[in-house]
């Protein structure tokens, strides 16, 4: 959508003038459906050249120190060949020994012995690299996840809420999720906005009930509020009505609205696992394939009704563990991502089997809207990666 704000006086586009965007009924989100067209077919990003560098390239897995994580944006380093046949020892071997920079003038050989006394001092070095970056907030990012740690349990409902609800019940709730997100991708809104909405979904049907004919309009409103608080570019309510196939009146949508906010007390500051996923994605030191797999995971728990006895913060560590084996094929979960997350690997598995499961089932159900968004270019064809089948017990 090129411009989502109507021009004043101009009549509601129909149906047929909607172009790409399909109401509910028609919106492909049942076994069988065509896969997405590729939205957006980018060119795949070219490596760098390291000889054309002027300064050599850091590999992205080496340890690294604060001191020298600081210097690199001031000084050029000497020709690292020529500094090393400087100062190594005598008998010094390449092969069986991993070099860690410490300075531009200074190079130390570690061994396998100290390489867990060097993680622990790189434990707390994952921001030195932003240091520079306001945005990434660096002198009180430490703060700022602790209070998130300290509150996620505001942003979690009852796991059994739904016993509560008369006229609709989980498998309503994974209908209009896997259709939301379909709109969400369509909308081309931001990752946030997602997990927002279905927190805000879960939040209020935890403390109203709701009739079955009003749950879809719960839905888009609850999207109309994630895009106000996350977004810069809000759809109209017309677009979401459009959406729904004209299934509701825009002052419906105002109604329920408000409705909601006074539910919720005006709360949308909650932690939900998006938070969590960015800074633990950051001490994996994910790449993009890590990234995207990653939040495949996550977004299919969304759907699930069951995953919400889980806090967010271990849907996100245990998402991005098991994305990490699916990947990687192996079991370790690193002293950082630990540390960082707050979990132990045992803590993941039980979590970590749920989420193979829905992999492996996530193109054959039902309600194939996540596994149909990752199976496009514009994401990589993740979901067509083999599942970490071996990590369950």
């Amino acid at each position: 959508m090129e411009n989502r704000r109507p021009v004043v006086g101009k009549p509601v586009p129909s149906v047929r003038e909607m172009g790409n965007r399909r109401p509910l009924r028609d919106i492909n989100n049942i076994v069988g459906a065509h896969p997405y067209p590729c939205a957006i077919a980018k060119k795949p990003m070219l490596e760098k050249n390291v000889k054309d560098e002027k300064k050599p390239a850091l590999p992205s897995r080496r340890p690294v120190t604060r001191k020298f994580a600081a210097s690199l944006g001031n000084k050029e380093q000497p020709d690292r060949q020529a500094t090393a046949a400087q100062t190594a020892p005598p008998g010094f071997d390449p092969k069986n020994e991993t070099i860690t920079i410490d300075s531009d003038d200074d190079i130390e050989s570690v061994d396998d012995t100290d390489m867990d006394a060097l993680e622990d001092e790189s434990l707390m070095d994952i921001d030195s690299a932003d240091s520079g970056n306001p945005l990434a907030a660096t002198e009180y990012v430490e703060e700022i996840y602790k209070y998130y740690r300290e509150n996620e349990e505001t942003s979690c409902v009852r796991p059994d809420y739904m016993s509560s609800q008369g006229d609709i019940n989980e498998k309503m709730r994974a209908i209009l999720i896997d259709w939301l997100i379909e709109v969400h991708y369509k909308f081309e809104l931001m990752d946030e906005t997602l997990f927002l909405t279905v927190n805000i979904i879960d939040r209020f049907l935890e403390k109203e009930v709701v009739p079955r004919k009003k749950l879809q309009l719960v839905g888009v409103t609850a999207m109309l509020l994630a895009c106000k608080y996350e977004e810069v570019s809000v759809p109209v309510v017309e677009d979401l009505i459009l959406i729904s196939d004209r299934a509701y009146m825009k002052g419906e949508v105002l109604e329920m609205e408000k409705w909601i906010l006074n539910t919720l007390e005006f709360n949308m500051s909650v932690p939900t696992p998006y938070v969590f996923m960015r800074r633990i994605l950051k001490a994996a030191d994910s790449d993009r394939k890590l990234h995207l797999v990653s939040f495949f995971m996550l977004e299919l728990c969304l759907v699930e009704y069951q995953m919400l006895k889980y806090r967010p913060s271990l849907l996100a560590a245990a998402a991005i563990y098991t994305a990490q084996r699916a990947i990687s094929r192996c079991w370790h979960w690193t002293k950082v991502c630990e540390f960082h997350s707050r979990y132990t690997r045992d803590q993941l598995i039980e979590c970590s089997n749920k989420m193979v499961q829905f992999h492996q089932n996530a193109g054959g159900g039902k309600l194939t809207g996540v596994h149909r968004k990752y199976s496009t270019f514009k994401f990589g064809c993740v979901a067509k990666a083999e599942p970490a089948g071996f990590l369950q017990i």
